[in-house]
């Protein structure tokens, strides 16, 4: 253990990386059991229809969030200027005039939402939901400044802390009135807890509002691009809610939503560490650079990429015990959605690892094209899928479409130097065995998941 613990000290690169990686992974690790927690008590506390509902707003309010993302984060940890208070200022400021208008967006696009998916609740779900999307305008930049520098001990306990007292208000509000407001206000707790803490007990500059028109015209550049591609990442991410939610009955999306909440942990855990390391990491060790450099980050790629592969087996060979053992029976039909949901990851995990290159020089347009084509690819297989076999044929479609995009982002990796096919390779063969045997294993569930989740009637 001494080695890891030398390696794990200090204020170099490398030693930072491993830290930051640490706590990511055990902050997410730990986020996750918190939610799962909450879930499984919750799940007995309310219906599955409250869920789906849930689902629903949740599909808004994320897609408010990233048809809207001007791309202060990212712009933070790349820019040289990063570190200078007058960028800082400015970004402040964009994000606190975006954080306002979603609130006042989501109010507007409750009542047409509600209409549209026939639920009336949505109406008054939907402006009280959004207005986490002000308090989290308001966080300060010292969030980005300690993930640029890749100190992240202190803000992990502190996301941990903010879920935690958003979670027993949510029980607690449950158990009281058992109705799906509680799920939108321990939301609410949660962002004003989070916004609080970091605001107190966070090091770093004080934020203000002000305005350089340097900086202004840098983050507006930059944010440009990435504000189309988190508007297409929205497809990506929130696509196949926004979709089923018109195919399925709200049982059967809550019912989705629970094997995705479970089998999109390791995916999401990959997603967690990527986005807070990678950028930095590429941004002083870029992988063109020297072979030295390309030979670390295929390390780190190797690494990350076999931990990933490791829980999505876990998921897909042991989805329906994990689903048995956790959930009461009204729940059983997720244990095969989480399966095949597990299954459909395994080509974008292959990947996942290459379009920060991007954005850590600073490509936002190639980045933006790489997340349009994700976007359409996405959205043409789940309405196909979803027409040709209900839910079963949207979960395959997913999986050919990331296929599908997997030589664009080829292309954008190779721009950047950051192309490793040997890893790319290894881990193809591994993801083809672990599909054909976890699907082979739980043919019979699948079989009655087309029953159940078939494709509309005419």
């Amino acid at each position: 253990m001494s080695p890891v613990i030398t390696r794990l000290r200090g204020d170099g690169l490398v030693a930072r990386v491993m830290r930051s990686s640490a706590w990511t992974a055990l902050g997410y690790a730990a986020s996750q059991a918190l939610r799962l927690a909450s879930n499984l008590i919750l799940t007995r506390l309310l219906f599955p229809e409250a869920f789906g509902l849930m689902a629903l707003v949740s599909v808004f309010i994320v897609g408010l969030t990233m048809f809207s993302d001007m791309g202060t984060h990212p712009a933070i940890l790349q820019h040289k200027r990063g570190d200078d208070v007058a960028f800082l200022n400015t970004a402040f400021s964009i994000q606190v005039t975006r954080g306002v208008v979603l609130w006042l967006a989501s109010a507007a696009i409750a009542y047409p939402a509600a209409l549209f998916y026939g639920q009336p609740e949505l109406a008054w779900l939907l402006p009280v939901a959004g207005f986490s999307l002000l308090l989290h305008g308001l966080e300060p930049t010292r969030v980005d400044t300690a993930a640029r520098h890749l100190r992240l001990g202190r803000l992990t306990a502190l996301d941990l802390a903010s879920q935690v007292v958003g979670i027993v208000s949510m029980v607690g509000l449950a158990w009281a009135t058992q109705s799906v407001w509680a799920l939108v206000a321990g939301w609410i707790v949660s962002s004003g807890t989070r916004l609080a803490l970091v605001t107190w007990t966070l090091p770093g500059p004080k934020s203000r509002l002000g305005w350089e028109p340097a900086a202004a015209r840098d983050l507006m550049h930059f944010g440009f691009w990435l504000f189309l591609s988190t508007a297409c990442g929205f497809l990506v991410a929130q696509g196949d809610k926004a979709i089923l939610g018109k195919y399925l009955t709200l049982e059967q999306l809550g019912l989705y939503n629970i094997g995705f909440f479970l089998a999109s942990f390791p995916m999401l855990l990959g997603q967690t560490i990527g986005g807070r390391i990678l950028i930095p990491l590429y941004r002083e060790r870029p992988p063109g650079e020297s072979v030295e450099n390309f030979a670390k980050l295929r390390q780190m790629r190797f690494a990350l990429s076999g931990a990933i592969f490791t829980l999505l087996a876990v998921m897909a060979f042991g989805g329906e015990w994990i689903v048995d053992l956790l959930y009461d029976p009204r729940y059983s039909a997720a244990g095969a959605i989480l399966v095949l949901i597990a299954v459909i990851q395994i080509p974008s995990v292959i990947g996942m690892t290459y379009d920060q290159s991007a954005l850590a020089a600073g490509d936002s347009r190639n980045y933006f094209l790489l997340t349009a084509m994700r976007a359409l690819f996405l959205v043409v297989g789940l309405i196909l899928g979803a027409e040709w076999l209900g839910l079963v044929g949207a979960l395959v479609g997913q999986a050919l479409a990331a296929v599908a995009v997997y030589p664009f982002l080829i292309w954008l990796a190779r721009r950047h130097k950051a192309w490793d096919g040997l890893h790319d390779l290894t881990f193809a063969v591994l993801g083809l065995g672990i599909a054909i045997l976890a699907v082979g294993l739980d043919r019979s569930a699948i079989v009655e998941l087309l029953t159940l989740f078939g494709a509309p009637a005419p």
